[in-house]
């Protein structure tokens, strides 16, 4: 099959989740036959410069990039607000030059598939159907309301709260505007299939979580930093910025109480400087953005994954669990992937959770080393990238004949 791969914003390099989601999935499917191309969105928060993607990618993946401008500002956003009924997050990806570069591929060129890396994208399927007769798949990443549903109940400011209740409403009803206008559906949790289904999807649905290049990494236990613990993400997007914050003020006193040597490593891209003067003041290690995610994470024992909001998979959990990490995370870290507490994962909710928990781990080594290979031989039996993409070429097939 021939694929082309419409993205918000070039999925390299691949730190952060959607990147990592988009990316594996490219590379998996190429590597079973299919010829991919991409048309990836080039904003200022992920620019990147696709001539210096290393060539063993560009050799295998057709990328071609536009650059718009997403930049949040303030007096666009109030626009939105007063005189439209859209989403501000969704009118930001609508791009005269990203169509104008859209129709000129679908002039040029036939597909069999044209796969849309998130709702947002959803706004170019009429030029679609106008220049192409591929079938169009939506690839929703999560469930993009209840991220700011979540976020409207942990916010404490009440006009940030009225917003994000005002932006939830509108994506929500973006979605149903937009629903079943594609060919074929393409969550990447049960759950998330299940609240598309809720909300009146009828076109075929295909769950395709995302997968692990297995055969690229191992755990390695001897490099493992015991006891330590530490919290790895993108530091800009708000559900990991609370969650920490939460963990370092709620959490942390404690565990530095009881173990004042016990290191708190914390890495992360884009944080504002706001946050790295909150983290400055406190007992932990702060890093910024590493060179060597994969290094941070084998290296580190106990990865906490404290969230409250947010929605879909967390990628970094499964990065996680892959390299044999002892995870503590929340319900909603956990959600979508089919976890067992205290067998592969530890989940817990509330501060004091998650203090006797960690404080567990550290004081109980072979539970500590359980749960990390548990978690390990989860991944490689549930989410091996491959074995991901055969099941979703199967399903293009079948609703392609």
């Amino acid at each position: 099959m021939k694929i082309l791969q419409l993205t918000n914003k070039v999925p390299y390099p691949p730190k952060d989740g959607g990147a990592i989601a988009t990316l594996n999935l490219s590379l998996g499917l190429e590597a079973i036959g299919h010829q991919v191309c991409m048309l990836a969105m080039n904003t200022p928060k992920h620019h990147y410069d696709i001539d210096q993607i290393p060539t063993h990618i560009r050799e295998k993946l057709r990328m071609e990039a536009v650059d718009i401008d997403t930049t949040i500002r303030p007096a666009a956003m109030v626009s939105n607000l007063l005189f439209s009924s859209l989403p501000y997050n969704a009118t930001r990806f609508f791009s005269k030059s990203y169509a104008n570069k859209l129709t000129e591929v679908l002039t040029e060129e036939d597909f069999d598939i044209i796969q849309l890396e998130g709702l947002y994208l959803a706004h170019y399927i009429p030029l679609i159907r106008k220049h192409s007769n591929a079938k169009i798949a939506l690839r929703a990443h999560n469930i993009e309301h209840e991220i700011w549903q979540r976020a409207a109940k942990q916010e404490r400011s009440l006009p940030k709260k009225m917003y994000f209740r005002i932006l939830a409403k509108r994506i929500l009803n973006y979605k149903k505007k937009v629903l079943n206008t594609y060919d074929m559906l393409v969550p990447i949790t049960d759950r998330d299939a299940k609240r598309f289904s809720s909300i009146g999807n009828t076109q075929p649905i295909h769950v395709s979580p995302v997968g692990y290049q297995i055969a690229e990494s191992k755990p390695e236990p001897g490099k493992v930093l015991f006891p330590s613990v530490g919290c790895i993400g993108t530091l800009d997007w708000f559900p990991n910025q609370e969650g920490l914050i939460w963990f370092v003020d709620h959490v942390w006193p404690a565990i530095h109480k009881k173990h004042p040597d016990l290191p708190f490593l914390i890495a992360g891209r884009n944080a504002p400087a706001w946050l790295e003067a909150y983290l400055a003041s406190k007992p932990v290690t702060y890093l910024g953005e590493i060179e060597d995610a994969e290094k941070f994470i084998k290296e580190t024992a106990i990865m906490v994954v404290p969230l409250f909001s947010g929605s879909g998979m967390r990628v970094k959990i499964i990065e996680g669990m892959a390299l044999g990490k002892t995870i503590v995370t929340t319900s909603i870290g956990a959600e979508g992937i089919p976890v067992k507490h205290l067998e592969n994962i530890v989940i817990e909710d509330t501060a004091r959770g998650f203090i006797n928990k960690i404080d567990q781990l550290i004081h109980e080594p072979h539970l500590f080393k359980s749960i990390g290979s548990q978690a390990s031989s989860f991944i490689h039996k549930h989410f091996d990238n491959l074995e991901i993409c055969d099941a979703l070429s199967a399903f293009y097939k079948k609703n392609l004949e």
